[in-house]
Formats: structure tokens, C-alpha cells, sequence
């Protein structure tokens, strides 16, 4: 099975050799030019039609010819939709067959309430920080009970390394992690073993370095509104359309020709769009459309909670899931005590916040937050389906943007370190952990982008402002390739007796989670679940199902041993689940510390 996704934009291959076509509508000339080394580049002009769109057919190009676009006679530039560019964004894009590569047959993905995220950074992932690498990584997932890999970005970007949202070539796959058939090579190695692998992909920004777009289709970019990240993306005002489709193809080029079986839209509260079909209703509508008969997830990031683009089934112009920053957030703060930046909102009794996030979901609706972090206005979220969040006690963000990277295992008692991660992994909501968590990984996961000049200078100055530190030898210096390095968790962690203890804990919820809690998510009620506080730590919570039965957490977040009356103790008989520091010889009603017991059974009224 071959796979090309067909793109009104691009290096196009035909019989009679290549046609590339370009949006160019600023540019009062265009001209491909094929790169001929240290030679002056081979030129051949383009004709234009009104609506800016500039057409070249070169009969002798092929599959690997090198070239760029000229614009106006004097800036040689990258095309936008290059699916590879070998030397980096600055360099000649390349011609690429995305049909050379064979595909196996049958693969058609997993249900979503089978999903089981794991986060990676391609680059940190290995030592060698390639497609291949990461391959050759996959069974351990797999062994471990991942569904699905999520790749944090991998379009181009300028610079050796980076986290990968400063993109500005968003077809062309960086090229210090491998080739596009390399990248194709990780996801069908990846579906062999079983697992889903979904792409993180950023429509909202693209990077600082290497973005050309304003020399010519200044028309990508709004007039009127910005963004964290400059101007925003135009996806409403004039020339909109042609951005618009830009972004959608994007989106299909990845799920169709590299057969990712899921994206994940990164920080769509950054999307301004007041057409009468918003961007992102119109990306899932031709997203479902194109993957019929496919299991094809599409999430969510959304900073401002709201949910109007989720469905509680797959649908066309709707969304599986989104990442539930406030359950990171509110069991963050109960852990730690932490209050600044945006955790201002979870320092007020924040079990009882947790509680509700156990039970509703998200717990802020529709808030945007002022800069520094806090909300600008708090209100009460309605119960959302549980199984459209996505939790996490980990992820790139939450440790990244951090000044030191630490992960949470770091900042909190010991015994208390692995309860995160397991009450992210056993509650109706979708799971996810940021790679290296499943057995404890004790390196950070800093923040490093390989900027130069200026930009490297305004980069480290900001980090000091942000953190307020006063000279650069307080904090790891986010361009140095140190940084990079130090970010690389290591699996020889994962040998020692604490990494063991950790990871046969994880593979054990993940069994547990495989057994008592996926088979159950279609009967999920929504709205029906209940919890109750238990003295200062504890907290007892009951998730009911339409069949009557209930999943019911135990937990103790504190230090002290609970003595906890009957009525908050769930079903009398009832299912063990899973336990954490908590013995089989733990008499019913005594929660020991920092411990959790879940169990399933029928609902008894006390």
C-alpha cells in the first residue's frame, strides 16, 4: 500500500517531471531555482495567476532534486510545503515520492477509550535522538501497556535542536531526527507492535527563525490581532482561505501520508476565528471525512477550558479529547504547596478542588489567563465526559517551564512520588505520561531551543526576567547543546532497584486500568459521580456506570495514617482494582500514608 496525500501547494511529481506551485501573492516575480552546489542555482520562472498562486514545470527534476523559490529576483527562499528540507530551513527544500514507501495493510488504529499516551521528545528520546532510534525503543512501550506514542512537534525548525513549537516548515520533518520515510519507518514499526502514535502539531505560530512567509504571502498573518508569538494566523480575513486550506492539508497530509492515527492541536485558544465555520470545525470535518473506516483521534490544548469542539463520539467538526491542564495543576498544589504563576487559582483548599476535578472534570470554564498566569475571570465548569480529558501528572510544558525542569517525583516526599503518576493512570479520564516517568526518571526536562545572535540573547535574558534571577549562572542556559543533554532521561534508571520498583508499579496499573476500568468507559455516566473530603488528605470517590456499578478511589495525600467511617468506604463487596501502600492486611477503613485503593463493585447505600 503506497500513500500520497494530493496538495494544491508544493513539489509535485508527474510523468514529465515536477510541477511546484507556491502562494506567493506579495511577490511581483517567482522563479524555481534548482540548487547545483557551489554553482550559481538553475532558474526557471514561474507564471502567476490573480489570486497570487505562481506554477513551474521542470521536465528533468526528479525525486531528490534540491531546490528553492527566488523571490522578485533576489531572496531564495524554502518552499512552505516542502516535505523535506535537508540542510534546515534555510537551506534548498528537497523533491520528495512519498509513494516509494510501502505500507503494510490492515492497520486501521484503536478505539479512543483504548488510549494510553506516552509524550516523547524525539530529539531526548535516544541518545541518537532520530526516527530510528526511537524505533528501535517501541516494545518496551508496548511491554510497559502504552496504546499510543505522541510526538511532541517534529516540523522543521531552525537550530540543531529545540522542543520543536518554534516550527516554520510545518511538512517538512527536522531534519536532524531522520527522513520522512524514516518518520513513516517509526510509525509503521510502531503499528506492528500494536500502538497508536499521534503527532503534536501547532496551527497557532510559526517560529522566529527561518519564517519567510511576510517576504511574500504576508496575507498568513492577521492584521488585527496578535498572539504570544507576534502576529496571529489569518484564518478569517482577507486571503484567508488559501491559509486556511495551508493548515487543514497540513493536518490531512499527516494522518493520510504518513498514517498517524491521531494529532494533537497544540494552545487553540491562540486560534481567533469568527467565520461561520470555525478553522477547527472545518479541520475535523475533512480530517473524518479522508480517514473513514479509520480509528483517527483528533485533541485538543485549551488553555481557556472551553469544550464547545468536544463529542462524546468520534463526529465530523468535533474533537475526542483535551488535555486537562487543571488536573495536573490542582493535584500539583496539593502535593507541593506551590501558588505562583498559574497555580494561583488551586491554592485555595485545592483537595477539595482535586476532588471535583476527580469527579467533573475540568474545573474553570471559558477562563482566559492575564499575563503571569492567573485567570482573568473563575467560574465553575459543568461536568464534562470524563473520557474527552486527557490527564497527566507529567508533561513537556508543566516540567519544561519550570527554571530547573524538575519533574514532580523531585518535589514531594518520596513516598508520595509515585501517587501522581497512578492517579493519572486509574481514573476514567484518558492517561498520560511524559517519557521516562514509568520508572521514575529523576533527570529534568529543561527548556532548550538552539537560537543565535539576538534571539539567543533575548531567549536568556527573558528566562531571567521570567524567574527572576539575576545573572545567567543561575539557571541552565536554554541554547547551550548541555541543556539539550541534560534533558535526556536515562533507561539505565530503569535498572536500578527504584527504577524496577517504579516501573513494575506502572505496567502493574496499566494492567489493572486494561482490565477493570477500559472495558467499562462506553457505560461511563456523566455527571453522576460524587466524591467526600476525609479529614485534611483524604478523599473518598465513587464513578458510577450505567449498569450500576462503581469504581471507587480511596486516596490519602498526606503523611498521616486515616481512620475513615463506613459510609465513604464504596460497596461493600467489591473488586480490588489496584493498591498503593496499601498491604492486603490493611483493615478496612484505614487508609495508611500517601497510600490509594481503588476497588469496582455493585453500589450499596449505607
Amino acid at each position: 500500500m503506497r500513500c500520497q496525500h494530493d496538495m494544491p501547494f508544493g513539489a509535485r511529481l508527474d510523468k514529465g517531471g515536477v510541477t511546484f506551485r507556491l502562494w506567493a501573492p506579495a511577490a511581483r516575480m517567482a522563479e524555481v531555482a534548482l540548487a547545483r552546489g557551489s554553482a550559481a542555482p538553475e532558474l526557471h520562472p514561474a507564471e502567476a495567476d490573480a489570486e497570487g498562486w505562481w506554477e513551474c514545470h521542470v521536465s528533468h527534476a526528479t525525486a531528490g532534486t534540491p531546490y528553492h523559490w527566488r523571490i522578485d529576483g533576489k531572496q531564495l527562499v524554502p518552499d512552505p510545503a516542502s516535505r523535506q528540507n535537508p540542510e534546515g530551513p534555510h537551506g534548498p527544500s528537497c523533491v520528495v515520492d512519498p509513494r516509494q514507501f510501502e505500507w503494510d495493510s490492515g492497520w486501521n488504529g484503536r478505539p479512543w477509550h483504548d488510549t494510553v499516551l506516552y509524550e516523547l521528545h524525539v530529539g531526548t528520546f535516544t541518545p541518537e535522538g532520530t526516527f530510528d532510534a526511537a524505533a528501535q525503543r517501541l516494545q518496551h512501550l508496548v511491554d510497559t501497556g502504552i496504546t499510543a506514542v505522541e510526538l511532541m512537534p517534529v516540523a522543521a525548525f531552525a537550530g540543531r535542536f529545540g522542543w520543536g513549537y518554534d516550527g516554520v516548515l510545518p511538512y517538512a520533518p527536522h531534519d536532524a531526527y531522520g527522513t520522512p520515510d524514516e518518520l513513516k519507518h517509526f510509525v509503521q514499526q510502531a503499528h506492528r507492535l500494536g500502538l497508536m502514535v499521534f503527532l503534536d502539531v501547532v496551527y497557532n505560530h510559526f517560529g522566529p527563525e527561518g519564517n519567510y512567509l511576510p517576504l511574500y504571502a504576508p496575507g498568513f498573518f492577521s492584521k488585527t490581532r496578535g498572539s504570544p508569538w507576534g502576529a496571529a494566523i489569518n484564518f478569517d480575513g482577507p486571503e484567508s482561505a488559501q491559509v486556511r486550506e495551508f493548515f487543514i492539508h497540513n493536518a490531512l497530509y499527516w494522518v493520510q501520508e504518513f498514517r498517524f492515527d491521531g494529532l494533537r492541536l497544540d494552545a487553540v485558544h491562540a486560534i481567533h476565528d469568527d467565520s461561520t465555520m470555525h478553522v477547527l470545525q472545518e479541520l475535523s470535518d475533512r480530517v473524518r471525512k479522508a480517514t473513514h473506516g479509520r480509528h483517527v483521534h483528533l485533541v485538543l490544548e485549551n488553555e481557556d477550558n472551553g469544550y464547545v469542539h468536544l463529542a462524546p463520539a468520534p463526529q465530523p467538526g468535533r474533537f475526542d479529547g483535551q488535555w486537562n491542564d487543571d488536573f495536573h495543576h490542582v493535584l500539583h498544589v496539593a502535593l507541593t504547596g506551590e501558588t505562583q504563576r498559574y497555580y494561583h487559582d488551586y491554592g485555595d483548599a485545592p483537595m477539595d478542588l482535586l476532588a471535583r476535578c476527580l469527579t467533573h472534570g475540568m474545573l474553570f470554564e471559558g477562563a482566559r489567563r492575564r499575563e503571569g498566569g492567573a485567570r482573568e475571570v473563575v467560574q465553575a465548569a459543568p461536568p464534562q465526559p470524563l473520557w474527552a480529558l486527557v490527564n497527566f501528572a507529567h508533561n513537556h510544558d508543566q516540567v519544561g517551564n519550570r527554571a530547573r525542569g524538575e519533574r514532580l517525583a523531585q518535589l514531594v516526599p518520596r513516598e508520595a512520588s509515585a501517587l501522581p503518576t497512578l492517579l493519572a493512570l486509574l481514573t476514567p479520564a484518558i492517561p498520560m505520561l511524559f517519557f521516562g516517568e514509568e520508572w521514575g526518571a529523576p533527570e529534568p526536562f529543561l527548556y532548550f531551543a538552539d537560537w543565535e545572535g539576538e534571539l539567543r540573547r533575548a531567549v536568556r535574558e527573558g528566562r531571567r526576567r521570567e524567574f527572576g534571577h539575576g545573572s545567567a549562572a543561575d539557571l541552565p542556559d536554554p541554547c547551550s547543546s548541555e541543556t539539550f543533554d541534560a534533558s535526556r532521561p536515562d533507561p539505565a534508571h530503569a535498572r536500578t532497584p527504584a527504577g524496577r520498583e517504579r516501573l513494575a508499579e506502572v505496567r502493574a496499573a496499566l494492567a489493572a486500568r486494561r482490565k477493570w476500568i477500559t472495558p467499562r468507559q462506553p457505560l461511563l455516566l456523566t455527571g453522576k459521580h460524587s466524591s467526600q473530603r476525609i479529614g485534611a488528605r483524604g478523599l473518598a470517590v465513587q464513578w458510577r456506570y450505567s449498569d450500576g456499578r462503581m469504581l471507587a478511589l480511596e486516596l490519602n495525600l498526606g503523611p498521616e495514617t486515616l481512620q475513615v467511617e463506613p459510609q465513604h468506604l464504596g460497596s461493600v463487596e467489591a473488586q480490588l482494582v489496584f493498591a498503593h501502600r496499601c498491604p492486603p492486611d490493611t483493615p478496612r477503613g484505614t487508609w495508611p500514608a500517601w497510600s490509594a485503593r481503588w476497588t469496582l463493585g455493585e453500589e450499596i447505600t449505607l
